[in-house]
């Protein structure tokens, strides 16, 4: 197809005679219009990516192989672009499906004015192209779109409008044709690396919770909850009298009263108590008798 620019609607098809294509993405910009972004996916004939170097977006811009790229955005009198490029006829057979891809970021493509693609050959007159194609979201709540396909048929190339749209973004598409998500960030914007992960406090458990407050809180010792020993009292502070049942304060063992020095009495003056002097034994006399105990009477 040659010297002509084909308007296409959603599931037609035309061959393309070009070595090479620039996919165009044009929308009309605007107060909440959310960011778009192309992108490309090299497809085996599994219909998935052979690694996930065979997908090009703006944080990998270009293929291992140089034979697709991902380009500057621009903007021009009849809107934003963002661009693809990929050289088909270089293409190894392994590929046999190119699919071109948007996405938006900061809403859904409803909100996206006079989205089109247009394609270009790479090594022909720039001003006119081979193919638009208008793409109209089929809900207006998708963030990412298959715009469109190229692929091999009857030793050539064709393109096919597709239209088909994903709520779950880049993410989804991409998973959708086999991309392992955890290996490539397409979650980060165009043209910049890909933002720290600022650490965020996490929802805690309620037990967690606790726990955590309780490590900050200060060590009070033991309370009075049965089984746990009351605190010693202050010095001068008498302590309420514990309920029954609850382990009763220990006082501290008095210290055994000062016993005084021994004192002696003085001479002649015994002391009450103290042991009396003994006196020289007398001579131990009967104390007189009766008559009736006296011998001959």
């Amino acid at each position: 197809m040659t010297g002509m620019t084909h308007a296409m609607v959603k599931g037609s098809n035309v061959p393309l005679d070009a070595a090479g294509i620039r996919a165009v993405l044009r929308w009309s910009p605007g107060t909440g219009t959310p960011d778009v972004d192309a992108s490309v996916l090299l497809l085996g004939r599994d219909g998935r990516v052979r690694s996930d170097a065979d997908f090009v977006f703006y944080n990998e811009p270009r293929h291992p192989s140089g034979l697709a790229r991902h380009l500057p955005k621009k903007r021009g009198p009849e809107g934003l672009t963002d661009t693809v490029e990929v050289d088909l006829a270089a293409l190894d057979s392994g590929v046999d499906r190119v699919v071109i891809a948007a996405s938006c970021d900061g809403g859904p493509f409803r909100l996206v004015r006079d989205l089109c693609v247009l394609l270009y050959a790479t090594s022909g007159p720039q001003h006119s192209p081979l193919v638009t194609f208008e793409v109209r979201p089929d809900t207006g709540g998708e963030t990412a779109l298959n715009c469109g396909e190229l692929y091999r048929k009857d030793g050539g190339w064709k393109f096919r409008a597709v239209g088909q749209g994903y709520t779950t973004g880049l993410v989804g598409l991409a998973t959708e044709f086999g991309i392992t998500v955890d290996d490539v960030d397409v979650d980060a914007g165009p043209d910049r690396a890909a933002p720290q992960q600022t650490s965020q406090p996490q929802p805690q458990s309620q037990t967690a919770a606790m726990e955590a407050t309780r490590a900050h809180q200060p060590d009070l010792g033991p309370t009075s909850a049965y089984g746990y020993p009351l605190p010693a009292p202050a010095r001068g502070h008498v302590p309420a009298q514990p309920a029954y049942g609850y382990p009763q304060p220990v006082a501290s063992v008095p210290a055994p009263p000062t016993v005084p020095p021994h004192q002696q009495p003085q001479p002649g003056y015994p002391a009450y108590g103290y042991p009396q002097p003994v006196g020289a034994a007398a001579a131990f006399t009967l104390p007189p008798q009766g008559p009736q105990f006296q011998p001959g009477r």
